[in-house]
C-alpha cells in the first residue's frame, strides 16, 4: 500500500475515534474536559499525516534491515508536531500504536502480514528508538508512565542508563507491559487490537461508523480493564468499570441504550474515570480495519 494512503487512513482513524459519541469517560464531540477539548483531538489527528507518510516511505526502503524503520524517531516527531499546535497530550498513545502499524503495512504484501510484521519491527527496535520514546513521553508529559521505578522516564540519567544497558524500545516497553496496556500490546504483536477491536469495528462500520466506534470502544473496555484508570485509581476500580460496561452491553439493542450510555458517560466523567488507554486501542483498531478494507 502506498505511503500517502496509509497516512490518510491513520488520520481518518484518529479523527473517527474522538468523534465517536457518547464514548463514555473520554472527550468526544459532545463532551469536553477542563484541560482539553474535542477540537484538540481533531487537530492532532490531522497533523500526524506528514509524519506517518514519512515513516511509511522510509519503511518501504529498509529491506530486511528492520531496525532502520526508526519507530521511536517517528513517534517523537509526531508528538513534537502535535505540540506545535496544541498544549495537551492527545496522541502519544495513538502514535505509539499507529506508527508500528503503518510501517508494518508499508512492508506487507497483504493484510495478513501486518500483525506479524508489527512484531518483527518491534523486535528490531534500537536503543535510539528507546531514547526517542523517552523524549516523546516527556514532550507529551504523559501521566503515569514515569511512576514506576523501573521505567523512570523523568530521571535525568534515564537516557544514559538506556545507552549503558543497551536497552531497546522493545526492552523498556516489556518492562512496563505489566502495568501499561499499550506497552503490552506493542510487545506482543497487538492481540487486543487485531483480535478484538478490528473485528468488532469491521462488523459494524457499514451500518454506522459512529455505532461501530462506540461499540468497539465499549467491547474493548469490557474485556480489557483500562490501565490509565488502574494507574490512577487501582486495579479494582478499573475492573469495576469494565464490569459495568459488560452489564451495559447487555442492553445495546434496547431503545433506551443511548440514554444508558449518556448516564454512564456522566458517571465516569463525574468520577474522573478516564479510559484513555481504551481510546488509543480503539483508534488503532479503526486504523487496522481501514487498512484491511484497502489492501
Amino acid at each position: 500500500m502506498e505511503a500517502n494512503e496509509i497516512a490518510k487512513l491513520a488520520q481518518i482513524a484518529s479523527v473517527l475515534e474522538v468523534s465517536g459519541y457518547p464514548k463514555p469517560g473520554n472527550v468526544h464531540r459532545t463532551r469536553n474536559f477542563d484541560d482539553m477539548v474535542f477540537e484538540d483531538f481533531i487537530i492532532s489527528g490531522v497533523v500526524i499525516g506528514d509524519t506517518i507518510r514519512e515513516a511509511t516511505t522510509q519503511a518501504k526502503t529498509i529491506g530486511d534491515n528492520y531496525e532502520k524503520a526508526e519507530l521511536g524517531k517517528f513517534i517523537l516527531q509526531a508528538v513534537n508536531e502535535t505540540d506545535k499546535w496544541i498544549a495537551n497530550n492527545t496522541n502519544l498513545g495513538i502514535m505509539m500504536m499507529c506508527v508500528p502499524i503503518a510501517c508494518a503495512a508499508a512492508i506487507s504484501d497483504n493484510f495478513d502480514e501486518i500483525q506479524s510484521n508489527v512484531g518483527i519491527l518491534m523486535d528490531n527496535t534500537t536503543v535510539v528508538d528507546a531514547v526517542n520514546l523517552y523524549d516523546a513521553i516527556n514532550v507529551a508529559d504523559a501521566g503515569g508512565m514515569g511512576d514506576q521505578e523501573e521505567f523512570d522516564v523523568m530521571s535525568e540519567k534515564a537516557k544514559d542508563e538506556l545507552r549503558a544497558n543497551n536497552q531497546t524500545m522493545y526492552d523498556v516497553l516489556e518492562i512496563s507491559a505489566g502495568w501499561d496496556r499499550l506497552a503490552s500490546e506493542l510487545t506482543s504483536s497487538m492481540p487486543v487490537c487485531f483480535d478484538i477491536g478490528y473485528p468488532c469495528f469491521s462488523s459494524l462500520k457499514e451500518e454506522s461508523i459512529n455505532k461501530a466506534t462506540v461499540l468497539t470502544f465499549l467491547t474493548l473496555l469490557s474485556q480489557v480493564p483500562d490501565t490509565l484508570i488502574s494507574r490512577k485509581y487501582g486495579d479494582e476500580v478499573a475492573q469495576g468499570v469494565s464490569d459495568k460496561v459488560k452489564e451495559l452491553l447487555k442492553f445495546k439493542e434496547d431503545e433506551d441504550f443511548l440514554d444508558k450510555l449518556n448516564e454512564f458517560d456522566d458517571y465516569l466523567y463525574k468520577n474522573k474515570f478516564n479510559p484513555g488507554t481504551t481510546a488509543d486501542l480503539t483508534a488503532a483498531s479503526i486504523f487496522i480495519s481501514y487498512l484491511a478494507s484497502e489492501f
